[in-house]
């Protein structure tokens, strides 16, 4: 069974509906019928809840919560430590936020694959670690 981690960039296309849409969707599909395990750290999860907060208000941002704790993706509230030392190698590393270095961290840990879009941040990592990353658009 596959699994993938969800960066906000790609949950964030998913809800608006925008390019890229279609791949989250089709992953959360095959998580829904057992072909795929899809995680999102709470961290990651976040950053999308302050992105509908400034957009769309608070009920907007706690309404998607709610959407996404029915929804298949499991959010990992806890940072392990494989996750806390691996994101803290990667933070030093590169210039990537804290939240990108625990979804990375988070791929890496799990032997998965990170769902995203956001190649500003990534496409040097791809290029320097052996992570797998699955480019939405």
């Amino acid at each position: 069974m596959k699994t993938y981690v969800l960066d906000a960039c790609a949950l964030i296309a998913m809800l608006n509906e925008e390019n890229g849409k279609e791949m989250v969707k089709n992953v959360l599909v095959d998580a829904m019928t057992g072909k795929a395990v899809v995680i999102m750290n709470k961290l990651n999860l976040l950053e999308v809840y302050y992105d509908i907060i400034r957009k769309c208000g608070k009920t907007s941002a706690d309404d998607m919560v709610k959407t996404i704790k029915d929804s298949p993706i499991r959010i990992k509230s806890v940072i392990t430590d494989d996750v806390f030392t691996e994101a803290g190698r990667l933070k030093a590393s590169y210039k990537i936020s804290i939240a990108d270095s625990i979804a990375l961290a988070e791929t890496i840990v799990l032997n998965g694959s990170l769902l995203t879009s956001d190649h500003h941040e990534f496409d040097v990592i791809e290029k320097s670690e052996n992570i797998s990353i699955e480019w939405i658009r």
